[in-house]
This record gives structure tokens, sequence and C-alpha cells, in this order.
């Protein structure tokens, strides 16, 4: 007596399993594609994000054409309220921020003061209050004939060349909010920022420039 073997069916058995293989993998491929897009969103919108310099405004520290990268997250993450106690910006710091007065343009600048907070820059020239802290209505900024005052202080700047602030204009005083930014370029003579634009609100601070990466020459951390 002879079996009789089907070769037909197992072929179809066969191609049936290999079309659930298929599915299993390409679920699991487009698992991945959704989780990478989702960490790359997720990273870019909250975590770093890269920008180019356009413009002469940060120069001598910051030139036309570099590239940099600016992280985000301290800054988010300070707006809520368990972590309102983080210093995620300083004074002297490089930040990325929506412009005030120009819609969807972004400026980079150097912070100079913060609302709410003694800024922690060298003074001369003056002393200090006792107990460390600025005037009871705000930080006071003012520049005149192109000196930097804090709370009436002369702040020294070293980033700032000498070529680059020849105008020596003067600007009246503005007082500083909690959560207030006073921003200058460090290229004095061409820059648009507080000066002309006033103090910029935290939720408009975008992240801090840490890195600049391009071009590889200049590769260094951002100050």
């Amino acid at each position: 007596m002879y079996n009789i073997y089907d070769q037909s069916e197992d072929a179809g058995q066969a191609a049936g399993e290999q079309k659930q293989q298929v599915k299993r993998e390409l679920m699991e491929f487009l698992k991945l594609v959704f989780y990478f897009l989702l960490v790359f969103t997720v990273v870019r919108w909250y975590g770093v994000e890269s920008y180019e310099i356009d413009g002469p405004s940060m120069e001598p520290t910051l030139q036309h054409g570099d590239r940099i990268l600016v992280f985000k997250l301290p800054h988010v993450l300070s707006q809520f309220s368990p972590f309102h106690g983080l210093q995620a910006l300083k004074p002297n710091d490089i930040v990325v921020f929506q412009s005030p007065d120009t819609p969807d343009k972004r400026y980079v600048k150097r912070v100079i003061a913060k609302g709410a907070h003694a800024p922690a820059l060298n003074t001369v020239d003056a002393k200090q209050r006792e107990d460390g802290q600025p005037d009871a209505d705000g930080v006071r900024v003012e520049y005149s004939r192109g000196d930097l005052f804090i709370n009436r202080h002369r702040v020294e700047e070293p980033y700032v060349p000498e070529y680059a602030n020849q105008r020596r204009e003067s600007y009246g005083e503005v007082v500083l909010g909690s959560g207030q930014y006073y921003v200058l370029g460090d290229n004095r003579d061409n820059s648009k920022d507080s000066r002309s634009f006033g103090p910029v609100d935290d939720r408009r601070i975008v992240g801090k420039a840490v890195l600049r990466f391009w071009p590889l020459s200049k590769f260094s951390l951002v100050r």
C-alpha cells in the first residue's frame, strides 16, 4: 500500500506562512519607523535643534554661515511648575528666541540680564548691595554711550571688541520684570536687539546655543 502525498496542499500552507511572515516583518518595520519619528519629533521640539547663523550681529563670537546646536529641554522644563527653580538660562548665555516684532523669525543674541534675578556678571566702579539682590522693583538695565549698566553698575564685556562698538550710542533705562530677558548682539554697531524691541519674554525663548558644529575648523562650545 502506498501513501498519497499532496504536494499542492503543502505548498499552499508554506505560501500562507510566508505571507504571515512578511506581514509580521512589515508591521515590525512600521513600528520601528513610528518610534523613530516619535523620538525625532520629541528631540526636535523639546531637545536639540540646529540653526544656521544669518547675518553679522553676533560677530566675532558667531559668524555668518556658522551652524550651531541649540539645547531646548532645560528651558522647556523650567516653564512647568515642578521645575520653576531650574535656572535654565543665565547672563552671558547665548540664546535663540522668536522675534518680538517679526512673525516666524528667530534671532540669536547674548543674555545680558534676567528679570527677578541678580545678574551674574563682573561689575566695576560700583558697590553691590549688601544682600546681593536687585532693586525691589526689578532689574534695571541701561545702555549709555556704548557702556552697559545693570542696576546702575557698569558691566565689563570682554566678548565685545572695540571695533564693534564705535558708535557709543545711548538708550533709556529698562526695568526687567519676572520672566524677562535683556539681550544684545556682540556686534553692537550692527545688531537689532533689546535696545530696539525691548525685553524678550520667557515664552519666546527657544533654547541655549551650546555647540558650533560647522565649519569643522571652528568646532567648539558656544560661549
